[in-house]
């Protein structure tokens, strides 16, 4: 396994809440102002922790944005701890810990020439919406990139499909039920828009994941996935969040890897899923 080398101390600082609202039915974007933060990677995470320390784990976001020294996550209010962090009000102190993890590749050798496709299920969206901005930069063709999101029906605003769009990508809808979009999944949009990528950045549930990685290995399409895990620690102490690879480590001589310090980027073809 790779070590995580980071120091606590260089990666964790205070940040203002200076936006925290309501985008979708239970879900919410959030902008925080950072002091001097450390250069991060589209694919990447936080660690956010309650100003009150009431619970003593941080909650891991992706990063959504960065814009300077302004970093935005959209998240789910799905417990209690994410109940309480959408209730806090601008001009909230908090502390994160960023960056973490391992992001989406985007070496030239990797990207150029590529029909790309960035597949995104629910709130798999926000990791992908940085690094779309990254590949607005990189990539000239813009018809040479598909953005594909998925949501469970059309309660829910189709959150974040218009800054896609903003962008000028290809931006297209599916819904579970058919209510918004293309009727189906993801793998269904993608199928019927008639696209066929070559490489593909995915983030999302498990089941989508698992089924981006049969699509692209059906096609011969390459594919990078962002695990979607429950964290402890953030860092590969607590080894809370390990995930089959096809592959045996050659130090543990296991078939394990830390979501939060290997990933939560993986080729598709190096985990188990």
């Amino acid at each position: 396994m790779v070590s995580y080398e980071m120091p606590m101390d260089k990666i964790r600082q205070k940040a203002i809440i200076t936006e925290n609202i309501s985008i979708a039915p239970g879900v919410y974007s959030m902008w925080l102002e950072t002091g001097t933060l450390q250069e991060a990677a589209p694919g990447q995470f936080l660690l956010l922790y309650l100003p009150d320390r009431s619970r003593l784990l941080g909650r891991p976001f992706c990063i959504a944005e960065l814009k300077e020294n302004r970093i935005r996550v959209v998240y789910r209010a799905a417990g209690a701890g994410t109940a309480e962090l959408s209730r806090l009000t601008p001009n909230k102190g908090v502390y994160i810990e960023a960056p973490l993890g391992h992001g989406y590749p985007l070496d030239e050798d990797i990207i150029k020439g590529r029909k790309i496709a960035l597949i995104g299920g629910g709130l798999g969206a926000p990791s992908l919406l940085f690094l779309a901005e990254e590949l607005k930069e990189k990539v000239t063709a813009e018809d040479s990139i598909r953005v594909v999101l998925g949501y469970r029906d059309g309660s829910m605003k189709r959150f974040l499909a218009d800054d896609f769009i903003s962008l000028g990508f290809e931006t297209v809808i599916s819904t579970d039920d058919g209510s918004e979009g293309i009727r189906g999944n993801v793998i269904d949009a993608l199928k019927e828009t008639g696209y066929s990528p070559d490489l593909i950045y995915a983030c999302g549930p498990m089941p989508m994941l698992s089924a981006v990685k049969k699509y692209a290995s059906d096609e011969g399409a390459a594919a990078y996935i962002s695990l979607e895990e429950h964290m402890a620690c953030g860092v590969g102490v607590c080894l809370g969040c390990v995930t089959k690879t096809v592959k045996e480590d050659p130090h543990s001589h296991v078939r394990n890897a830390r979501v939060c310090t290997e990933g939560p980027v993986f080729d598709a073809r190096d985990v188990e899923i």
